[in-house]
């Protein structure tokens, strides 16, 4: 059987934390060369690069990031350890890891994990976001205790991992005041040609939006892409177009962005899920947020 060597892991958990090997130096009160060598030790038991270069810096690769989740974790229960040992109650809260989705519109996802905050237990909740595929690689590991997504896994990536739906909801058009008022009449015909801000195309509301304009004929003015929906958002708010959001947070959207509802497509369904390596959800916070979504934010299927 192969040990891991934790003071290998605690250089690079520290050169992670600093930024920089020297910097981890000036810490650990080790030289260069040293630490170095340390991190090579590592990265040969592991079997896989840990950094990257980037010009003058360091920077983890997925598997470091993976790593130093747990090695922060490692360290983090070592401290505990520590003050049970001397007398001093550890106050170890509930912890929730959950990955994100980057295309999840922010505000849904704090709609989603609210209700677990509500819960008795302390929790202490940490949120990672990445591509589908980062978070599936992740979460088959057990990194992750959940994913949130607005697709399923697909059964073409070879992990063993289960959709759990939340729910769906239609989707809603809003723009500034003067946009809608100027597109209002003949909704959703008047989209033609109206200038109109949209997700990129890696996101599961970009290929429904663009699958039922084709199939609706409608031909809008594209005047941005945005892989970020909360940057989408701010620009919407300004006039430059009109934008399509997940019903379940139109009131949300339009009281923090000040804008107004245009129309909703009925025909357009977003669908959100809870991916997790369980068929049987038993973390009490993921079963909190998973039975608060489908009872009450996607109850009425989000009109």
């Amino acid at each position: 059987m192969s040990w891991l060597n934790y003071h290998h892991l605690l250089y690079f958990w520290t050169v992670a934390r600093e930024g920089s090997i020297a910097r981890a130096c000036m810490c650990l009160h080790l030289t260069q060369p040293t630490i170095s060598g340390q991190l090579r030790s590592l990265e040969r038991a592991l079997g896989a690069k840990l950094f990257d270069r980037v010009g003058r810096n360091l920077v983890l690769t997925p598997t470091g990031r993976m790593v130093y989740r747990y090695a922060d974790d490692i360290f983090r229960l070592g401290r505990e350890l520590q003050d049970t040992v001397k007398g001093r109650p550890a106050g170890q809260p509930l912890r929730l890891v959950i990955g994100v989705v980057d295309t999840l519109p922010k505000m849904l996802v704090y709609r989603l994990i609210e209700p677990a905050l509500r819960l008795p237990e302390q929790l202490q909740v940490v949120c990672h976001e990445g591509t589908l595929e980062e978070l599936l690689a992740q979460l088959a590991v057990n990194a992750l205790d959940m994913v949130l997504a607005d697709a399923p896994c697909s059964p073409f990536i070879k992990i063993r991992a289960f959709n759990h739906l939340l729910g769906e909801c239609s989707v809603s058009f809003l723009g500034t005041s003067q946009l809608v008022a100027a597109h209002r009449h003949g909704f959703p015909r008047s989209l033609d040609g109206a200038p109109v801000l949209l997700p990129t195309e890696n996101s599961a509301l970009r290929r429904s939006l663009e699958q039922w304009f084709d199939a609706e004929g409608i031909r809008p003015l594209v005047r941005g892409e945005f892989a970020d929906s909360g940057v989408l958002k701010v620009f919407g708010r300004t006039g430059l177009g009109l934008f399509a959001i997940p019903t379940a947070v139109e009131k949300e959207v339009k009281r923090q962005y000040g804008v107004r509802l245009l129309g909703r497509v009925a025909s357009i369904r977003e669908q959100f899920y809870a991916i997790s390596v369980e068929r049987r959800l038993k973390h009490p916070a993921v079963a909190a947020i998973t039975d608060a979504a489908r009872k009450k934010l996607f109850a009425r299927g989000g009109e």
